[in-house]
C-alpha cells in the first residue's frame, strides 16, 4: 500500500473512532440525564405507576362517545365503573386472578368487543344456560316474555343529521325493570330465533335497540372479556350541542 493511501486509511479509521467514541459520550449523557429526571419526578411516577393499578384492577371512568345507551346513558356523560364488580385481575392487565361477583340480568357492563377489542357499554340481558330469543324488538328469556308498556315518544337524531321519532318503553325482565328506545323507521335487527347462552358468555344489547352494535351483530361476550359494572354518571355535558356541564346528571345512579 503506498503512504499516501496508508495515510487516508489511517485518517478514516481515526474518524470513525472518533464518532463511535462521540455516540458512546452522547448516550451515557443521554443516560445520565434520564437517571436525573427520574429521581426528580420519583414521586410523580410512583403517582403515575399506583394510578395506572387503581384504573385497571379497582376502579375506571368510561366517556359515552355514542347514542347506544339512550334514554339511560347520553353521550358526553362519564359513567364510573366498579371493576371490581366481578373479576379480580392483575394490575395493568386483563389476566383474571379470582372470579368476585357473577353478573346479573341487568346489569350495565362494560367489555371488550369480542369482534375487535373495542371497549363498549350495554345491557347484560341474558346469562349462561338462558333461552332468549326476540321477536319484533320483544324479548323471551326462558319461555318467560319480558313486559312493556309505552312511556313517551321523543324526537331523535340519528346518523346523517335525519330527525326521527324515538318511543321510551318500559321493559320488565322478571324482577329487573328499565326503559329502552326503539325508532320503528329504522332498519334494525328486531328479531331473532331462540339460542342458548353458552357456559362463561353472556348476551348484551343497547338500551337504544335499534340503533346499536350488540349481540346481535358480534355474539356472545365471554365472561374473560367483561371490564365492570358501570354504576353512576360522575360527570355529564352536552358534547352534541352547546358543550355546557348537565349539572342535574352528575352522581346519577344508573339502573
Amino acid at each position: 500500500m503506498s503512504g499516501a493511501g496508508m495515510k487516508l486509511g489511517i485518517q478514516m479509521n481515526t474518524k470513525a473512532g472518533t464518532k463511535i467514541a462521540d455516540t458512546k459520550a452522547d448516550t451515557k449523557m443521554g443516560m445520565a440525564g434520564m437517571k436525573r429526571w427520574m429521581r426528580a419526578n420519583k414521586g410523580f411516577l410512583v403517582f403515575l405507576f399506583l394510578f395506572g393499578i387503581f384504573r385497571t384492577a379497582v376502579a375506571d371512568w368510561n366517556p359515552i362517545p355514542s347514542a347506544s345507551m339512550h334514554p339511560n346513558i347520553l353521550e358526553g356523560d362519564v359513567v364510573f365503573v366498579n371493576r371490581l364488580a366481578f373479576n379480580l385481575k392483575l394490575p395493568l392487565t386483563n389476566i383474571v386472578i379470582a372470579r368476585l361477583g357473577q353478573p346479573q340480568r341487568g346489569d350495565i357492563v362494560t367489555f371488550y368487543s369480542p369482534s375487535d377489542g373495542t371497549r363498549l357499554i350495554k345491557r347484560l340481558i341474558a346469562l349462561p344456560g338462558d333461552r332468549v330469543e326476540m321477536r319484533g324488538e320483544r324479548l323471551t328469556i326462558n319461555g318467560r316474555q319480558a313486559d312493556y308498556s309505552l312511556l313517551d315518544s321523543v324526537p331523535e337524531t340519528v346518523a346523517g343529521g335525519v330527525d326521527l321519532v324515538a318511543q321510551r318503553v318500559s321493559e320488565t325482565l322478571g324482577a329487573q325493570e328499565h326503559d329502552i328506545q326503539i325508532m320503528p323507521k329504522v332498519d334494525a335487527r328486531r328479531d331473532f330465533a331462540p339460542i342458548v347462552v353458552p357456559p362463561d358468555h353472556y348476551l348484551m344489547l343497547g338500551d337504544n335497540r335499534d340503533n346499536s352494535a350488540d349481540s346481535r351483530y358480534f355474539g356472545f361476550v365471554p365472561r374473560r372479556l367483561l371490564i365492570g359494572r358501570a354504576e353512576r354518571v360522575l360527570v355529564s355535558a352536552n358534547i352534541t350541542g352547546n358543550w355546557l356541564p348537565r349539572m342535574d346528571r352528575f352522581g346519577m345512579a344508573l339502573h
